[in-house]
């Protein structure tokens, strides 16, 4: 049942994604990403035993995320190329940081007995996946160097929180 549940989590995510990606980039609807990850999310939170935790980490996982892209797209390192901006940011982010953060409830845990490996695998997945969005042509970054510097620095701190402060007050 666990793995049936990592599988539907991830899968949830990875759509959610894809939906946020593609919807603003190949098909011209940049909603469908937001729709999306609210159909995922309203799911996953029906099925979620523990809502209260749930909700704790989605919080503390989504909201320092979508402030750090604010102030990078604010101080102009990288920009998202949408028409459906909330701010400085697209709509769908709210709902990708909050799916993101299901990983953090659900599979990222795994990572309590290898912090090491979870703080480096953050500092270059996290950062890959917005590179990757640069060639699929959803952001577009102007200053590489701190582009890369702060998007690693973010990630392994954002690791490190989880894992020791986040994880510890479950």
């Amino acid at each position: 049942m666990q793995k049936l549940k990592v599988f539907l989590v991830l899968t949830g995510y990875q759509i959610t994604w894809l939906a946020c990606v593609f919807g603003e980039t190949k098909f011209s609807y940049p909603m469908m990403g937001f729709w999306v990850g609210i159909i995922f999310l309203l799911s996953y939170f029906y099925f979620n035993h523990n809502k209260q935790k749930f909700i704790k980490i989605s919080l503390l996982i989504s909201v320092p995320g979508y402030i750090f892209d604010t102030l990078l797209v604010y101080f102009q390192i990288y920009d998202f190329e949408t028409i459906t901006k909330l701010g400085t940011l697209p709509l769908w982010m709210i709902v990708l940081w909050l799916s993101f953060s299901t990983l953090f409830d659900e599979i990222l845990s795994f990572f309590k007995s290898y912090k090491i490996l979870g703080i480096i695998l953050s500092g270059i997945l996290g950062p890959l996946t917005y590179y990757i969005g640069e060639s699929i042509g959803v952001i577009k970054i102007y200053n590489f160097q701190v582009f890369i510097i702060s998007m690693i620095l973010f990630w392994m701190m954002l690791m490190i929180y989880y894992l020791n402060y986040v994880v510890k007050t479950d």
